[in-house]
């Protein structure tokens, strides 16, 4: 049986625990708070205010906004 590979901003999500030592809906929750930033606006957020690298802060915020699209629809 084979284990589907997780693609898309997903599949950062195991490094970015481990990196930053926070479970993924903490950053999807500061996120939030954030809104109604704009995509960019967030991701600057997340890098200069807790120092996260631009592929995993993007990674977190297209996921949230995606997700919180789909939850509105």
């Amino acid at each position: 049986m084979k284990t589907e590979k997780i693609k898309g901003p997903a599949s950062y999500f195991p490094s970015i625990e481990k990196t930053y030592g926070r479970p993924v809906a903490e950053w999807q929750e500061l996120v939030r708070k954030h809104y109604p930033a704009k995509h960019m606006e967030l991701v600057a957020m997340l890098k200069s205010e807790h120092g996260m690298g631009h592929g995993h802060a993007n990674a977190i915020v297209a996921h949230t906004l995606a997700e919180d699209k789909q939850a509105a629809s």
